[in-house]
């Protein structure tokens, strides 16, 4: 492989689900470390593209469109092979590099037996002393909407988000709102956050829930999200993209999972925590336990 200073354009192949992109992060911000002259290039999903709107490293982002089909995808080979890059990193390993011009290549390697964060970094061949966290470049246009969003909700504040991408990974929202009533004593207010989908659960949460809380679920992009998430005290969610953005932004994380490995795609870090019944189906998972598992694992007093 070429020398780093020698390394001036790099294209980077990321994944699809909000979750997952932003556990390639680690392994995009030590390309920039390594790489400093560099620019780099990004394909991606339209979804993920605006957590990649404040990067400094990236140059490019080309959409890669699953609709559009074998025409879609001809149509992205022939933008990117427009470009001859030093150094291509493919972590979606679904052929595209065999098009691309790059003088080097380096692909997403296959262990089952580690967290998926140190898996895609371990596709730079430099081994993990050196991962860094995620992170989600915000701007203060977006750090200031979300404080005055967040205005009248003072003190202590708990967040929830009610959906996931699948309904098994999904805890019922009365779950949630007994949960939120049983933390009540340690947190001053509640909010709720997450795509449009996810607001039909709201209701069913404001049925059961005693209390007022803030509703932003489809009200917000993904960067003002996470602006909101860094406000919080605590997160707690399912197994989705939310808990990632959480953990990311550096807020203290709590993920109900039902199926799923979280010991390879549980939020990142010290603050992230998780709870996951034994059979792993989520609705054995009782609010009474989840709340003192919080309360355990964060060390919460009255």
């Amino acid at each position: 492989m070429s020398k780093p200073d020698q390394v001036k354009k790099i294209l980077f192949v990321t994944l699809s689900n909000i979750g997952d992109v932003i556990l390639t992060i680690p392994t995009l911000i030590r390309l920039g470390q390594k790489y400093r002259n560099a620019r780099i290039d990004i394909i991606g999903d339209a979804r993920s593209e605006i957590l990649y709107r404040h990067c400094p490293i990236v140059d490019k982002f080309y959409q890669k469109d699953k609709s559009q089909g074998l025409a879609g995808t001809f149509k992205l080979i022939k933008e990117v092979r427009g470009n001859n890059y030093d150094l291509a990193v493919d972590l979606r390993s679904d052929g595209l590099l065999y098009f691309i011009k790059a003088k080097s290549r380096l692909y997403k390697i296959k262990d089952k037996n580690i967290h998926s964060i140190e898996k895609h970094f371990l596709s730079l061949k430099e081994g993990l002393s050196k991962l860094p966290d995620p992170i989600i470049w915000l701007n203060k246009k977006e750090q200031d909407k979300a404080k005055k969003i967040l205005l009248k909700s003072r003190g202590r504040l708990l967040i929830i988000g009610l959906g996931a991408n699948s309904i098994h990974k999904i805890w019922p929202a009365k779950y949630y709102a007994q949960l939120a009533y049983l933390l009540k004593k340690y947190f001053n207010s509640v909010v709720l956050i997450g795509n449009k989908k996810d607001d039909e659960f709201t209701s069913d949460f404001k049925k059961e829930y005693q209390g007022s809380f803030l509703n932003l679920t489809g009200k917000l992009d993904l960067l003002t999200t996470a602006a909101v998430l860094k406000n919080a005290d605590l997160f707690i969610g399912n197994d989705s993209g939310l808990g990632h953005l959480a953990s990311a932004v550096k807020t203290r994380t709590f993920t109900i999972f039902g199926p799923g490995e979280p010991n390879r795609y549980r939020p990142w870090g010290i603050l992230a925590h998780y709870f996951q019944d034994k059979e792993k189906n989520i609705y054995n998972a009782k609010p009474k336990v989840i709340f003192s598992e919080i309360v355990n694992r964060f060390k919460y007093k009255i």
